[in-house]
Protein backbone atom coordinates (compact mmCIF):
# COMPACT_ATOMS: atom_id res chain seq x y z
CA UNK A 1 0.00 0.00 0.00
CA UNK A 2 1.56 3.41 -0.65
CA UNK A 3 0.82 6.38 1.68
CA UNK A 4 -1.31 9.28 0.34
CA UNK A 5 0.29 12.58 0.40
CA UNK A 6 -1.98 15.41 1.69
CA UNK A 7 -3.20 18.39 -0.77
CA UNK A 8 -0.98 21.31 -0.15
CA UNK A 9 -2.23 24.07 0.65
CA UNK A 10 -2.50 27.42 -1.10
CA UNK A 11 -1.41 30.55 0.70
CA UNK A 12 -4.89 31.85 0.71
CA UNK A 13 -6.66 28.57 2.35
CA UNK A 14 -3.50 28.63 4.88
CA UNK A 15 -4.64 32.21 6.17
CA UNK A 16 -8.37 31.89 5.94
CA UNK A 17 -7.92 28.68 8.30
CA UNK A 18 -5.60 30.60 10.71
CA UNK A 19 -7.83 33.41 10.99
CA UNK A 20 -11.22 31.20 11.67
CA UNK A 21 -9.30 29.85 14.04
CA UNK A 22 -8.37 32.89 15.94
CA UNK A 23 -11.55 33.98 15.60
CA UNK A 24 -12.99 30.96 17.69
CA UNK A 25 -10.20 31.30 19.98
CA UNK A 26 -11.15 34.88 20.93
CA UNK A 27 -14.45 33.97 21.64
CA UNK A 28 -13.03 31.61 23.78
CA UNK A 29 -11.08 33.39 25.63
CA UNK A 30 -13.85 35.92 25.82
CA UNK A 31 -15.79 33.22 27.68
CA UNK A 32 -12.67 31.76 29.60
CA UNK A 33 -12.31 35.04 31.17
CA UNK A 34 -15.62 35.86 31.53
CA UNK A 35 -15.63 39.28 29.68
CA UNK A 36 -19.49 38.73 29.40
CA UNK A 37 -19.93 39.56 33.23
CA UNK A 38 -19.01 43.59 32.53
CA UNK A 39 -20.22 43.57 28.96
CA UNK A 40 -21.81 46.71 28.00
CA UNK A 41 -24.26 44.16 26.00
CA UNK A 42 -26.92 42.86 26.85
CA UNK A 43 -27.17 39.80 24.88
CA UNK A 44 -23.58 38.67 26.42
CA UNK A 45 -24.43 39.23 29.95
CA UNK A 46 -27.98 37.07 29.28
CA UNK A 47 -25.76 34.23 27.28
CA UNK A 48 -23.39 34.38 29.66
CA UNK A 49 -21.10 33.79 26.83
CA UNK A 50 -19.32 36.18 24.23
CA UNK A 51 -22.31 36.93 21.68
CA UNK A 52 -20.75 40.31 20.27
CA UNK A 53 -17.40 41.49 18.49
CA UNK A 54 -15.07 39.18 20.12
CA UNK A 55 -11.97 40.69 19.17
CA UNK A 56 -13.06 44.34 20.04
CA UNK A 57 -13.89 42.63 23.61
CA UNK A 58 -10.49 41.24 24.03
CA UNK A 59 -8.84 43.41 23.01
CA UNK A 60 -10.48 46.04 25.91
CA UNK A 61 -10.02 43.56 28.54
CA UNK A 62 -7.14 41.34 28.10
CA UNK A 63 -4.74 43.61 29.54
CA UNK A 64 -6.46 43.40 32.81
CA UNK A 65 -5.67 39.30 33.30
CA UNK A 66 -2.44 39.01 34.61
CA UNK A 67 -0.04 37.32 31.88
CA UNK A 68 0.72 33.99 34.05
CA UNK A 69 -3.09 33.59 34.07
CA UNK A 70 -2.64 33.96 29.63
CA UNK A 71 -0.17 31.45 30.13
CA UNK A 72 -2.35 28.91 31.75
CA UNK A 73 -5.60 29.76 29.33
CA UNK A 74 -3.03 28.94 26.33
CA UNK A 75 -1.58 26.08 27.75
CA UNK A 76 -4.73 24.45 28.22
CA UNK A 77 -5.83 25.13 24.92
CA UNK A 78 -2.38 23.61 23.30
CA UNK A 79 -3.15 20.17 25.63
CA UNK A 80 -6.73 20.01 24.58
CA UNK A 81 -5.44 20.15 20.94
CA UNK A 82 -6.42 16.85 19.25
CA UNK A 83 -4.00 15.05 17.57
CA UNK A 84 -5.05 15.24 13.78
CA UNK A 85 -5.74 18.64 13.86
CA UNK A 86 -4.38 21.05 11.30
CA UNK A 87 -1.24 22.52 10.38
CA UNK A 88 -2.94 26.77 10.55
CA UNK A 89 -4.95 25.64 13.45
CA UNK A 90 -1.85 24.66 15.65
CA UNK A 91 -0.46 28.03 14.44
CA UNK A 92 -2.94 29.90 15.17
CA UNK A 93 -3.20 28.32 18.88
CA UNK A 94 0.09 29.10 19.99
CA UNK A 95 -0.62 32.67 20.00
CA UNK A 96 -1.44 34.04 23.75
CA UNK A 97 -4.83 35.65 24.39
CA UNK A 98 -3.03 39.31 24.35
CA UNK A 99 -1.24 38.80 20.82
CA UNK A 100 -5.14 37.76 19.48
CA UNK A 101 -6.14 40.98 20.40
CA UNK A 102 -4.24 42.98 17.84
CA UNK A 103 -4.31 40.91 15.01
Amino acid sequence: MSKQTKAKLSAEQYAARVNAEKATLRRHYCDVFKFWRMCPFRRCRKARACEGDAKVCLARRVHEIPRDVQWQARQHILVSTPPDAGSPERMAREFLPAALSTS
